[in-house]
């Protein structure tokens, strides 16, 4: 493919702070991990120019957002999830089983809408794992559903090591939740640890992570008093 075209297929992405937006990292991992091409264009999510860097995109207010190479302007990450399968279908962002890609589409919705004692305790931060935190009744309830979603996914998987099997969208919309399980040390049982270290040792998560550690945050945002270790 000639430099011209590749050009004319690139998306614009754009990400908030890349150690704590963790729907950013969404929308990142699902341009990177299928190879698709994009310019990356950082928005000042906690320097307070978020609105300003999203205007020409409106209505989009949120990042994630993605803008077609023919302009449209896409927001949400289930929109943006569906175009990008949409317009890459050989790419494999959904599975290829029917049953298995309507369970990673129950996957990725249930993400999207739910948890919502998980992202509020336990905002993704990239930067070192908190130590001794105690998690709330209900975000224990959280986890457990997680844990039932992710062992169900497993009933459709091929061989690998992902969700189900093949890397997919369902992982890309997880990644944030496997953040959060080893940033606060979370309970969780020996085969969603493992699933948790497979996503976040996986080299495009590490370039996501590496590059966000780049910015030095004084004071840091998401102080939650319990000690703290270095991450993974």
């Amino acid at each position: 493919m000639s430099a011209a075209n590749v050009h004319c297929m690139t998306y614009d992405l754009y990400i908030g702070d890349r150690t704590f937006s963790s729907w950013s990292l969404r929308g990142w991992l699902m341009l990177q991990k299928f190879g698709l091409p994009f310019r990356t264009h950082l928005v000042g999510l906690y320097a307070g120019t978020m609105a300003d860097d999203l205007a020409p995109l409106a209505p989009v207010r949120l990042v994630p957002a993605i803008k077609l190479p023919d302009g449209t302007a896409v927001g949400e990450s289930m929109a943006i999830a569906e175009t990008l399968a949409e317009r890459h279908p050989d790419a494999g962002l959904w599975p290829e089983d029917a049953a298995a890609r309507a369970t990673a589409r129950m996957l990725c919705a249930e993400m999207a809408s739910g948890f919502a004692a998980l992202r509020n305790q336990c905002p993704m931060q990239l930067q070192h794992v908190n130590t001794g935190f105690a998690p709330s009744d209900a975000t224990r309830a959280d986890l457990a559903r997680i844990e039932t979603l992710w062992s169900h996914a497993r009933n459709f998987a091929t061989d690998g090591p992902w969700l189900f099997g093949d890397y997919s969208l369902a992982d890309a919309f997880y990644a944030p939740v496997c953040a959060r399980i080893v940033g606060y040390d979370l309970p969780v049982s020996q085969a969603a640890r493992a699933y948790c270290t497979t996503t976040l040792s996986d080299p495009a998560f590490k370039a996501w992570r590496a590059e966000g550690l780049k910015t030095i945050y004084d004071p840091f945002p998401y102080d939650m008093g319990p000690p703290t270790k270095a991450w993974l």
